[in-house]
């Protein structure tokens, strides 16, 4: 990460709806994203600090879906530089098109706190919004940081599944599945 990178907010930071033909321009920083948030404990589905492969491997997933219109993917930049991202799940059976499914919201370690999920999370439901989405959803630890910025945005909790997830220390967690009425 930039070391130039200051605590302010981040006032200069965009948002930036990655297509498909795009994504080749972000999956090395978004690679180094996915293993820098795992490092710092993420609960993104990996149990440890993935190989470099692996997490490329995980990246070139989601490209899929970009293709085929069944996911968004936002990457933030600050001094054009990405530092987060959050994929927008549109894919949904038929009796649930009016729902998104908010997906792998993640911020470099380096510059969390400065407002950039907040701001994926603002552009995340514009987006959803435009589509005619009227319902969003996610599931997070409970007691991460995360839950509480979803809270503050808007999103209730709508129960909690214990032992849910194993986290990158081994243990079992609890998840908070959170809607959102936009």
């Amino acid at each position: 990460m930039d070391p130039t990178i200051t605590p302010q907010r981040l006032t200069t930071c965009t948002v930036e709806d990655v297509r498909a033909d795009q994504f080749e321009q972000v999956v090395g920083p978004l690679t180094e994203i996915l293993m820098a948030c795992v490092a710092q404990g993420a609960s993104i589905g990996f149990l440890e600090t993935p190989a470099a492969e692996d997490a490329f491997s995980f990246w070139y997933g989601v490209s899929g879906s970009l293709v085929s219109g069944g996911r968004r993917l936002l990457v933030a930049r600050f001094a054009g530089q990405v530092v987060g991202t959050v994929q927008i799940v549109l894919a949904t059976p038929a009796n649930g098109h009016h729902r998104a499914e908010i997906s792998k919201l993640l911020v470099h370690p380096d510059v969390r706190r400065k407002g950039v999920a907040r701001i994926l999370m603002q552009r995340a439901e514009a987006i959803a919004r435009a589509d005619g989405r009227s319902l969003l959803i996610l599931d997070t630890r409970t007691g991460d940081a995360a839950e509480s910025l979803y809270h503050s945005i808007g999103f209730e909790r709508a129960g909690i599944i214990p032992d849910y997830a194993r986290s990158t220390t081994g243990k079992l967690s609890d998840t908070s599945f959170m809607y959102k009425q936009i």
